[in-house]
C-alpha cells in the first residue's frame, strides 16, 4: 500500500506523519486512519493543518489497497473549527488574501470528498464550525452520544461558506438554513436525526469498536465498485428522472457487469467462494 496509516491500537500497522499535524496510519488490510494532531488547540484549523490534511487526502486518492479511510481527532475532540489566532490574523488581511486562505480550505474538503474509498468520520468530544463540515464531507460519520456540534459562524458575524456544499448534501437545505442561521449547539442524537451523523454509539471505546466493524465490513466490498457507487450517488442525486438518466444508469451497470470485479464477483458467488478482494 502507498503511504499507509496505522492506529496505535492495531498491531503491525504502518504510520506516516504529515508535518507533525496529521498522522496517517494503515493496517495490512487497507483500513486507514487519518488523525488530526493539535490536541492542545482541540484540533482547530490553522493554515498548516489545512495544508497537511489536503496533502494527506490527495495522497490517499491514488494510494493502492485503501479500503476505508477513518478520520479522527487526537485528545478527545474531533475538531473545534477555526483556530482563534488564525481567525485573528485573517481579520487583518485583505479580502483577496482571505479568499486565497478560504480557497485552500475548500481544496482540502474537496480532496477528502474525492477519495474513492469509503470515508468515515469518528466524532468524539466536539465538531464545531469547519470541524462539523469536515464530518459532513465524509461518506459516513459515527459519533459518541456525548459529542456536541455547531455551525457557530453567525455568532462571529461570519457564514459557513466553504463547508456549505457538504453540510447541505448531508442534512438538506432546510435543516442547514436553521443551523447556519442560529449557530446553536446540538447533541449527537439531533445530529443523527438530521443525517449529519449516521450512527451514534455510547462512548470512545464503542467508537473504536464501530471502526473495527466497518473496517471488517469493507473487506467484502470490491474497491472499484465502492468508488463507482460513490460516483453513482453523486451523479444521480437531484437529477431529473428522464431518459438520459435511465440511459446513464444502464451504461453504468453494464460496464460493471463486464468489468474484472463484476466478472470475479459473479463467478465467486456461483462457485460459493469468496471473491479475491475478500480473501485474507
Amino acid at each position: 500500500m502507498t503511504n499507509p496509516i496505522a492506529d496505535p491500537m492495531v498491531e503491525g500497522a504502518d504510520s506516516n506523519d504529515v508535518s507533525g499535524l496529521v498522522r496517517i496510519e494503515a493496517t495490512e488490510t487497507g483500513a486507514v486512519t487519518v488523525t488530526l494532531r493539535r490536541p492542545e488547540a482541540r484540533n482547530a484549523f490553522n493554515a498548516e493543518l489545512i495544508e497537511a490534511l489536503r496533502e494527506g487526502f490527495t495522497t490517499l486518492q491514488g494510494a493502492e489497497g485503501v479500503r476505508v479511510v477513518f478520520l479522527r481527532g487526537e485528545g478527545g475532540t474531533f475538531c473545534a473549527g477555526a483556530d482563534l489566532e488564525w481567525m485573528k490574523a485573517a481579520a487583518q488581511r485583505t479580502e483577496a488574501d482571505n479568499h486565497d486562505d478560504a480557497f485552500r480550505m475548500a481544496l482540502m474538503l474537496k480532496a477528502l470528498w474525492d477519495i474513492p474509498a469509503l470515508t468515515v468520520a469518528l466524532v468524539d468530544g466536539g465538531a464545531f464550525g469547519g470541524g462539523a463540515g469536515l464530518a459532513a464531507a465524509c461518506d459516513m460519520a459515527v459519533s459518541t452520544q456525548t459529542a456536541k456540534f455547531s455551525f457557530s459562524e453567525v455568532r462571529l458575524g461570519l457564514i459557513a461558506a466553504t463547508i456549505s456544499p457538504y453540510v447541505i448534501d448531508a442534512v438538506g437545505a432546510r435543516a442547514a438554513r436553521g443551523l447556519f442561521a442560529t449557530g446553536r449547539v446540538f447533541d449527537a442524537a439531533f445530529a443523527e436525526k438530521i443525517g449529519l451523523v449516521t450512527e451514534c454509539v455510547a462512548d470512545s471505546q464503542a467508537l473504536l469498536l464501530a471502526r473495527d466493524r466497518i473496517s471488517n465490513e469493507m473487506q467484502s466490498a470490491a474497491p472499484g465498485a465502492v468508488a463507482e457507487s460513490k460516483a453513482l450517488v453523486r451523479e444521480v442525486a437531484h437529477k431529473i428522472l428522464d431518459r438520459g438518466l435511465m440511459e446513464d444508469t444502464a451504461r453504468r451497470i453494464a460496464r460493471a457487469r463486464v468489468s474484472d470485479e463484476g466478472q470475479e464477483g459473479v463467478r465467486a458467488f456461483l462457485e460459493k467462494r469468496k471473491p479475491v478482494w475478500a480473501q485474507a
